[in-house]
């Protein structure tokens, strides 16, 4: 059975292994995607393969989660809303960089593919 945590390791997984059609899988068809690194809102499944695609051919592209960051907040049976805070590493001209993102993600575990919101922007630096 699918559990908010199992959607996003499973998420995660597919991420480190560049596994594009398994991130898609994960994405109801009417999913809203507000990107880590483009400044569009993706809301059709095209959209999201070309941004994952893209974002798949980084060398050395990786995600981590922050253990202690994660939250899981019941909204409903089979509803859920997961944040946290996790890791992207690839390489820029070579140089291996880290990029700290906050996410959140809307789940209904009763649908073959989960994920119906999901938001990830990089932390800021505190002004």
């Amino acid at each position: 059975m699918n559990t908010p945590r199992t959607v996003l390791d499973r998420w995660m997984q597919a991420v480190n292994q560049g596994d594009v059609a398994h991130l898609l899988a994960l994405y109801a068809p009417h999913a809203v995607l507000i990107p880590t690194f483009s400044n569009r809102l993706l809301n059709t499944p095209d959209k999201l393969r070309d941004y994952f695609e893209k974002l798949g051919s980084r060398e050395e592209l990786s995600i981590a989660l922050h253990e202690k960051t994660l939250l899981t907040q019941t909204l409903g049976e089979t509803v859920f809303a997961l944040s946290g805070i996790y890791n992207w590493r690839f390489a820029v001209d070579g140089e291996l960089l880290n990029f700290e993102a906050r996410f959140s993600y809307l789940l209904d575990l009763a649908l073959p593919a989960p994920i119906l919101h999901h938001h990830s922007s990089q932390i800021p630096r505190m002004v």
